[in-house]
């Protein structure tokens, strides 16, 4: 801390401030809100796109759907990415139970998401198999 804000910093508080305020000019500087809004904005258009061509690939083979965890548990990540998504607004404003759901809703839909990799692997095995091939 230079000498000028020494001078100003004149209790433990506003030393404390001084201190933070460097912090948060550093972390602005990394543009990580930036970069988190790209990779979200990546993962969300992916994510719903597959989900509901997973269903769509599916009906247009078989005719039907297959009702079971691997469907359900994708149509809840779905869902979950539009609430968390839904949630940027009052974010912004620094709202921090809307921060805190957003956290918790990506943490779920990622723990949902390996929890279907296996039944995943599952189904395209069936398909590889069940598959006429030219």
């Amino acid at each position: 801390v230079d000498q000028a804000a020494a001078a100003v910093a004149s209790t433990p508080l506003d030393a404390k401030i001084n201190d933070l305020t460097e912090t948060r000019k550093k972390l602005i500087e990394g543009k990580f809100k930036d970069k988190h809004f790209v990779w979200a904005s990546v993962l969300l258009a992916s994510g719903v796109t597959f989900s509901i061509e997973g269903g769509l690939n599916t009906w247009m083979r078989t005719g039907k759907l297959f009702p079971g965890p691997h469907l359900f548990a994708g149509a809840g990540m779905t869902a979950m990415w539009a609430i968390a998504a839904a949630l940027t607004p009052a974010m912004q404003k620094g709202n921090k139970l809307a921060r805190d759901a957003h956290i918790a809703l990506n943490g779920l839909t990622f723990l949902l998401f390996l929890w279907q990799v296996p039944t995943g692997l599952e189904i395209v095995g069936k398909v590889f198999q069940f598959t006429k091939w030219p």
